[in-house]
């Protein structure tokens, strides 16, 4: 047809050439548009082609057919085929188990003996900071979700204030000019000047149109990067020469059968206000700087950095199912299947990022930044702790994780640990305040590593946008895994957490462990001498009972000494 269109004339031969044009350009500039499309079938590559071979054949056969029996017959079997792919496929999910297979062979899967350490202990849960960053900015800005990143060798929420979404000039024509980076750590959070770093950067994630981080990103991807990567979350952090930028997590699809994500490296944006040149760049080839996984650690900003996009971590964990054989996570089986608990008023689902510190133990993990998930059986009733899983937040190929069934420890899970909270103080309204957030906290105490988990109380609102309220200085709980108990720790002393815990458990770690004597004053050589002293002067003659008790006394005291 186009063929005897151009050999009608010079005029129709102007058209074609011109009309081509404006597609190939379309079909460059808008590569952004379409890009979804190409996953789609990236994605679903294997399905869609056992589609379409069994349709062709199958329409192939009906119309070669003359009886209308059999053409009845192929149609019968075509929608048979098609209803099963429908099923068992996506509504029996098994497209995802299979994909979810196919990450728990490619993962590079590490079982440790000795749970590390945590370090750095963030204070507030993620919807506190969100709720107050927004309380601190105008009408027409927002904040971009906020990550746990290292700035300047402290952890700390960071988060870009933006255009507002509701006001779609401002979209167009402004940029991103402020960043907060809110100290993680403290029980005070402060989103006054000091926190709220002035930089402008021209592409942004609410902003419009190729100044969109999305769109720019993508602009940038040459054609095998177009059809199997996709951008996920925005991180902001120093590079190493100091200056602000933003780190976009990019998600690789890899395999035929079953194509599943894993960590394709980062997508570097520099700050800075874009100049005509720079607009006709990112209008044909879009903005950043591709830095691969393998690359990675030649920047020491990126390394043992939060990079990981929780998407690919997610999935990462969940395949955890196949522990126990491919078949194990059917219903008919789950002897060792685990799923990933979903809190039900707990807006930040796992993972948790936390700060670990493995010096000391037998891998080679590094000490930093993790994703941390708390597997559980599959069952809702079941809230037992089966694993925990350490996913390096840089995007290093390896995952750690500890079992804890296997161990027969028996520790209490995440999803137990809001009605355990309730229990212990009946007199708060829990209707209008949750505890959110159930971190793990790991600890030396008491002779030997004892794993907690530290959950903040959130005031929450049904009418509210926000549904959770920040607190400058919010109430926290930990809870022992293994014995259950809440402790109300005091927000403002994280120096007297350990303390506090074992004043209130040092009894039932004694009676249950037989442990010593921890906490207690320190008694000097002299203080030991001056009792001896005492007790050589005591009068032998009726008072053996009181030497007696005497001498109990100093050898419980000698016996402090020596554990002190």
């Amino acid at each position: 047809m186009i063929k005897s269109y151009w050999n009608k004339g010079k005029k129709q031969k102007f058209i074609t050439i011109f009309v081509s044009l404006i597609l190939l350009i379309a079909l460059f500039a808008f590569r952004d548009d379409y890009q979804p499309a190409l996953l789609f079938l990236r994605k679903y590559i294997f399905i869609i082609l056992l589609s379409l071979v069994v349709l062709y054949f199958g329409l192939k056969k009906f119309r070669s057919s003359e009886s209308t029996r059999k053409r009845l017959g192929i149609l019968g079997l075509l929608l048979v085929f098609f209803s099963l792919i429908y099923v068992v496929g996506w509504n029996l999910k098994l497209y995802d188990y299979m994909k979810t297979y196919n990450v728990f062979n490619d993962l590079n899967k590490v079982e440790i003996n000795d749970l590390p350490l945590t370090q750095n202990e963030r204070i507030q849960p993620l919807q506190n900071i969100f709720t107050m960053a927004n309380e601190s900015v105008g009408e027409t800005k927002d904040v971009s979700l906020p990550h746990l990143v290292r700035v300047d060798d402290e952890n700390k929420w960071t988060m870009a204030i933006q255009p507002s979404e509701n006001y779609t000039f401002q979209q167009i024509s402004d940029n991103t000019e402020e960043v907060f980076s809110v100290s993680s750590t403290t029980p005070f959070p402060r989103f006054s000047a000091e926190n709220r770093i002035g930089v402008t950067f021209s592409i942004g994630e609410s902003l419009k149109f190729s100044r969109n981080t999305y769109n720019a990103v993508v602009q940038r991807f040459n054609p095998w990067m177009l059809i199997n990567y996709e951008p996920s979350d925005t991180f902001y952090m120093k590079n190493d020469s100091g200056e602000w930028v933003q780190v976009v997590s990019l998600i690789k699809w890899k395999g035929f059968f079953f194509p599943y994500p894993s960590f394709g490296g980062v997508m570097v944006i520099e700050n800075g206000e874009h100049d005509f040149n720079d607009y006709l760049e990112r209008i044909a080839i879009g903005k950043g700087t591709y830095i691969a996984p393998d690359e990675m650690k030649n920047y020491p900003y990126l390394t043992k950095q939060n990079t990981l996009a929780e998407k690919v971590s997610r999935l990462q964990a969940e395949s955890l199912k196949f522990l126990g054989g491919f078949s194990d996570p059917l219903p008919w089986n789950m002897l060792t299947a685990v799923k990933i608990p979903d809190m039900p008023k707990d807006q930040n689902q796992q993972p948790y990022v936390t700060d670990f510190d493995f010096a000391g133990s037998e891998s080679d993990a590094y000490s930093g930044l993790y994703h941390w998930f708390g597997l559980e059986p599959i069952g809702d009733e079941r809230t037992s702790l089966s694993y925990s899983v350490f996913i390096p937040a840089d995007g290093t190929d390896k995952l750690f994780y500890y079992d804890h069934a296997g161990k027969k420890q028996g520790y209490a899970g995440v999803s137990a640990m809001p009605q355990k909270v309730k229990e212990s103080k009946k007199e708060i309204d829990w209707t209008a305040n949750t505890p959110v957030e159930f971190r793990p906290y790991i600890k030396d105490i008491a002779g030997r590593k004892r794993m907690f988990f530290l959950g903040t109380i959130s005031a929450i609102s049904d009418t509210s946008a926000q549904q959770f309220d920040g607190a400058a200085t919010p109430d926290l709980v930990l809870i022992d895994s293994e014995y259950r108990d809440v402790i109300w720790i005091d927000v403002k002393h994280p120096s007297t957490w350990d303390k506090e815990v074992y004043d209130q458990l040092g009894e039932a770690w004694r009676t249950s462990e037989g442990i010593g004597y921890y906490y207690q004053k320190e008694i000097t050589d002299d203080d030991l001498q001056k009792m001896v002293d005492s007790l050589t002067v005591i009068p032998k003659a009726n008072n053996t009972e009181e030497i007696e008790a005497l001498k109990r006394r100093l050898d419980s005291l000698q016996a402090l000494d020596e554990n002190n």
